[in-house]
């Protein structure tokens, strides 16, 4: 089996693939995955944007201030929690039976919850049972995202052609700018409400909306190819029993590595999309408003930013740039938190730009083709998904409610900017430590 590992670790990524995929193809195959992975992204951050600007009043009203806000950050960090095991589910079935079938299931298990949670009786309703539903519906949120990313990344990344396996992986990252800057306006909207309007319905609105969008999101994949790769694994025979088993038993530190590089860029994104978001409204008094349309400024930057690092990544190589992001993080960490923390409205949009459009793409946009060339095709669903949801759910979900206590002890942001500095080495010095994708560049 060892010897088997080793000669599909240096076959290319995407073998065949230029023969399987017409170029007419692999638009599509780009299209499905970015317009997907926007859809449950969208769905993924309209509930962060409510957990900092609604849900300590809805369903946590009996909690003082700052108590409501952890809880609120608390029922955030459980969806990212479930991450991993969705990535050790799908990422088998994945493995086991092919990438396009696992991405339509996930589609679905992650739209409706969603539009469920929009539909929730508030704590005034029925009292505790409505944090209860709200949290069971997380977990189905964070359990389908768990097992999207991993899928849809794969059909891009298994598709491209050599040259340009970075840039068609990058391009469903693009995906999570997208659906956080669609959260985003769509929560500018419905902020533009009364506030009595606001909490009482506004808010569930962007949560109804996603039932439409999950139906176009299907119609879109259900004309998807299979990957190549999965398709050469399978007629060479070469499917594992058990590819979560494999992974942790045979490529351990390659997972290790993956989760140290994925903490810094993770951490960063949930730190500012959903902690700075609360901390500028309730302890610096940055109106809601300027908070959310800086947000979405960068992350329409983003959409533009993560292709190009795309480019420069096959230009310069994956693990070359993932890793002066990092270094990037660790540099700019501290004059970001100085900026948010001087009110100024010019310097808190800098501070936001320079993390979600040039921090967090640098680092998210080589992402997939540097962690899939880690792995071999026939466990490469799940090493990829169980790194990339285990580092989500320990920096994306505990961020939040971290920076909220760090802040609470020492009164200052400086904590905060301390860790981010530490993350951003390490995430440096796990992508040095990583194999090149064969055939490119390092």
């Amino acid at each position: 089996m060892r010897d088997v590992n080793k000669v599909l670790s240096r076959e290319p990524l995407g073998k065949s693939t230029t023969a399987q995929t017409p170029g007419t193809g692999r638009a599509w195959i780009v299209a499905a995955t970015v317009i997907g992975t926007t859809i449950e992204w969208y769905d993924f951050f309209i509930y962060g944007t409510a957990a900092a600007l609604v849900f300590n009043k809805v369903f946590f009203p009996s909690f003082d201030a700052a108590a409501g806000t952890i809880a609120a950050f608390a029922t955030f960090a459980i969806g990212l929690l479930a991450r991993p095991l969705g990535g050790i589910v799908f990422g088998h079935f994945g493995d086991r039976f092919g990438r396009k079938s696992t991405l339509m299931v996930s589609l679905l298990l992650m739209g409706i919850p969603t539009t469920l949670i929009g539909l929730v009786p508030a704590y005034k309703s029925i009292g505790l049972w409505a944090a209860a539903i709200l949290v069971t519906l997380r977990l189905l949120q964070g359990f389908a995202l768990g097992g999207e990313w991993g899928g849809a990344v794969l059909m891009a990344v298994e598709h491209a052609p050599k040259a340009r396996r970075v840039l068609f992986g990058a391009l469903p990252q693009a995906g999570a700018p997208a659906g956080l800057l669609i959260a985003s306006l769509a929560f500018a909207l419905v902020s533009h409400l009364p506030e009595a309007s606001f909490l009482a319905w506004g808010w569930r609105l962007p949560f109804l909306l996603s039932i439409v969008l999950v139906a176009v999101g299907v119609l879109v994949r259900w004309k998807v190819a299979e990957s190549p790769a999965f398709i050469t694994v399978l007629r060479a025979g070469k499917k594992v029993d058990l590819p979560g088993v494999e992974v942790v038993r045979r490529y351990w530190l390659t997972l290790l590595l993956t989760i140290g590089a994925k903490l810094g860029e993770v951490t960063l994104f949930y730190l500012v999309t959903v902690f700075t978001l609360s901390y500028a409204t309730t302890k610096l008094g940055i109106p809601r408003q300027q908070a959310l349309n800086a947000i979405m400024l960068a992350a329409g930057l983003a959409c533009g930013t993560i292709p190009l690092f795309g480019v420069l990544g096959d230009r310069f190589g994956q693990r070359r740039v993932f890793a002066l992001g990092g270094l990037y993080l660790a540099l700019f960490a501290v004059p970001m938190f100085w900026m948010i923390d001087s009110r100024d409205p010019t310097l808190f949009f800098l501070a936001v730009i320079g993390a979600l459009s040039i921090g967090h793409p640098s680092m998210y946009a080589p992402e997939p083709s540097l962690f899939a060339a880690q792995f071999p095709a026939e466990i490469r669903y799940s090493g990829v998904s169980l790194g990339f949801q285990v580092a989500a759910a320990i920096g994306g979900g505990l961020a939040p409610i971290l920076a909220t206590l760090l802040l609470a002890r020492f009164g200052t942001s400086l904590p905060i900017a301390a860790y981010l500095v530490g993350l951003g080495l390490l995430a440096a010095i796990c992508a040095a430590a990583m194999q090149p994708a064969q055939g490119g560049a390092s």
